[in-house]
């Protein structure tokens, strides 16, 4: 049995590439809103209104729910959440 090496675990467990690639800019931005409302000390519903969304919405985001998410969704939560988001592209390595 041979170790396959991985730079992430998105590239170890998605099907191809570009799912690997978006799952990682989600879990990005998942993070940067999680962390935003814990050291804002913000509840959830507080969240939920400054981001412009539900409170289960915000409950979703905080419990790790990444496929109910998509890009401009977080793109969209994150500039409510006062966020500046950018978005750098490469030659892959």
């Amino acid at each position: 049995m041979s170790k396959q090496r991985f730079a992430s675990v998105w590239d170890a467990i998605e099907d191809t590439p570009e799912q690997a690639e978006n799952m990682k800019l989600r879990a990005m931005l998942m993070t940067a809103l999680k962390d935003r409302i814990a050291h804002s000390g913000l509840s959830q519903a507080q969240a939920a209104e400054l981001f412009g969304v539900t409170q289960p919405r915000v409950s979703d985001l905080v419990r790790g729910k990444i496929s109910l998410f998509g890009l401009d969704a977080l793109v969209n939560m994150a500039t409510a959440a006062g966020l500046h988001v950018e978005l750098r592209v490469r030659e892959a390595a």
